[in-house]
């Protein structure tokens, strides 16, 4: 099993960072988790085609989570032989966005199908949604798949997902705080892949800005560097993976965001820019 981050970054715009999106590659299958700006593009550049990507795996409707879903369902399309429709499974909510896409989507569509016999002849451009909620479990190929509740409220409904195959456990949170849903994701898991953020470095920034409230009001629904240690450590994981830095990691200060997290967890943290990968 095989986790790369393809991207690292928040909804602030950042030129070395592509936006929240992780590939877990696994048993028979890519999974892409989330589907931030410029995922595809860092796709590329992990050596995996957008047409390798069988499903992509939603843990909540934030845009900064999705904007890219659409490079995926379209890039998928115009090259792939065949059309094989990209599963996106998701909390509730994730059709409709999905349609919208698609609906937005349909002049593209028709523009390349007016142009290209072999797309006519594959179909139209579909996208195989399903929406889930905590509890559940999808199989993926040879990959299990189990739902658990996270808590980014207001954002409503949010999910983790514990991704099982040839005996290792990787568990992806998206953003949540802690809650009992996320230790039961991440129990015993052999990775566990956090968005986090630095409460220190917000409150600094913050102080330096007239209107501070919109940023400080991200610090009640993200998990810190810290409690991101906390959960690894209180529920045995064996790698640390953090991610989604807010503020941005700057050149230079991983080890002092590394140490923030090894003052609560003692097992192996990794973190880093864009393309960052761990394997179990």
């Amino acid at each position: 099993m095989k986790i790369t981050l393809l991207g690292t970054g928040s909804p602030l715009p950042d030129p070395n960072r592509a936006g929240p999106s992780t590939l877990v590659q696994a048993g028979d299958q890519n999974i892409v988790v989330d589907c931030g700006r410029g995922a595809v593009m860092r796709l590329l550049a992990a050596g995996v085609l957008p047409g390798m990507v069988g499903t992509a795996l939603i843990t909540h409707l934030h845009s900064d989570h999705i904007t890219d879903l659409n490079d995926l369902v379209t890039t998928r399309w115009i090259m792939m032989p065949v059309n094989v429709p990209l599963r996106v499974v998701g909390p509730v909510g994730t059709k409709a966005i999905v349609d919208a896409m698609l609906q937005m989507l349909g002049p593209d569509q028709s523009y390349r199908l007016g142009h290209h016999d072999d797309l006519r002849a594959a179909g139209p451009l579909t996208v195989d949604v399903t929406e889930v909620g905590p509890g559940e479990t999808l199989q993926i190929g040879t990959v299990t798949v189990t739902t658990h509740a996270t808590d980014h409220r207001p954002v409503e409904p949010s999910l983790g997902y514990r991704i099982a195959a040839d005996g290792h456990v990787a568990a992806l949170a998206g953003d949540t705080i802690p809650c009992a849903g996320l230790d039961d994701l991440c129990r015993d898991a052999d990775v566990y892949v956090q968005t986090v953020i630095r409460e220190d470095l917000v409150a600094q920034l913050a102080a330096l800005l007239p209107n501070s409230q919109r940023l400080l009001d991200i610090l009640d629904y993200h998990s810190t560097v810290a409690q991101a240690g906390q959960t690894a450590s209180r529920n045995r994981v064996k790698t640390l993976v953090l991610t989604h830095y807010v503020p941005a990691m700057q050149p230079g200060a991983e080890e002092d965001w590394r140490r923030v997290a090894a003052e609560h967890f003692t097992g192996t943290i990794v973190l880093g820019p864009d393309l960052t990968s761990v394997e179990v």
